[in-house]
């Protein structure tokens, strides 16, 4: 474990989950293990990491409620073993007849620290024939979280969410060092936009951006980006997977975020002004 009260050791761990809960907690649990062997202080999984399924009933049916997922339980107990921050990118959770896309940040004595969820929800149509309607199923979210670590704050988001600016513009307003949107992402939006979008956002708000990843050709049928990615508060690229399970490390020092931000200090200088609009 590192010492320095700024700096620390985060892991992104890259999944790729089929529709079965119980693999993928076991996949979960050893990979963290893993990467806690590794020096990892803090650790990240992907979106949906219990399950990912596309078929609505399936879903449904392996799915439980909060007190009773099956992963949640071993990732508590397994930071409670290991002394980690755990931060599950989310976990499909039964809510009545719909399902939360819950995150949630376990602290190294189990407890959950904190809940989000997600609250941009992915109703898409895409130019290979892909057509994708979470309403249909989950429940979004109706706040923004940020949560405090021993090394500064972090922004909590989910996959779709990093296509909305001001979301990371608030909480970066709001303190936060680290901002983070572990995903499911598709191979062909993730191809375009998933590396542009992180370093984007790291830039504009002077913040470290880290967010774990699905990768590969999956269960249900669909193919997730992968490249669980890891950037500084300056833009740089520290650590990238490409498109196979595992997991990447990555030194992360809260200092750089006060001299990002001292440089180009955007958050002091950003204004909110009205649109005025020249018609034909």
């Amino acid at each position: 474990m590192t010492q320095s009260p700024t700096s620390f050791v985060a892991a992104m761990i890259q999944m790729r989950c089929g529709v079965d809960p119980v693999q993928n907690t076991d996949f979960a649990v050893k990979t963290i293990r893993a990467a806690a062997e590794a020096g990892a202080d803090y650790v990240q999984t992907p979106e949906m990491s219990n399950a990912v399924n596309r078929a609505r009933d399936g879903l449904m049916a392996s799915l439980a409620p909060e007190d009773k997922d099956g992963m949640l339980a071993a990732l508590r107990d397994l930071a409670r073993e290991k002394k980690l921050h755990i931060h599950i990118g989310s976990l499909a959770l039964s809510v009545g007849e719909k399902v939360a896309n819950r995150a949630l940040i376990i602290g190294p004595d189990g407890d959950i620290r904190a809940r989000y969820d997600k609250v941009h929800l992915y109703d898409v149509d895409l130019p290979n024939g892909e057509s994708w309607r979470e309403s249909r199923t989950y429940t979004a979210g109706a706040e923004a979280v940020a949560v405090d670590l021993p090394w500064g704050r972090l922004g909590v988001s989910i996959c779709y969410d990093v296509r909305f600016p001001h979301l990371y513009h608030d909480l970066a307003e709001a303190g936060c060092h680290f901002l983070s949107a572990p995903a499911c992402f598709t191979k062909q939006t993730g191809e375009a936009h998933w590396v542009v979008l992180h370093r984007a956002r790291a830039i504009e708000n002077g913040a470290f951006f880290m967010s774990a990843a699905q990768a590969g050709h999956h269960e249900d049928g669909r193919d997730t980006f992968g490249h669980s990615i890891i950037v500084d508060p300056w833009g740089r690229v520290l650590a990238e997977a490409e498109a196979e399970p595992g997991f990447i490390l990555a030194n992360i020092d809260t200092a750089l975020v006060t001299d990002a931000r001292a440089r180009i200090p955007t958050l002091v200088h950003a204004r909110k002004v009205p649109v005025k609009v020249i018609e034909a």
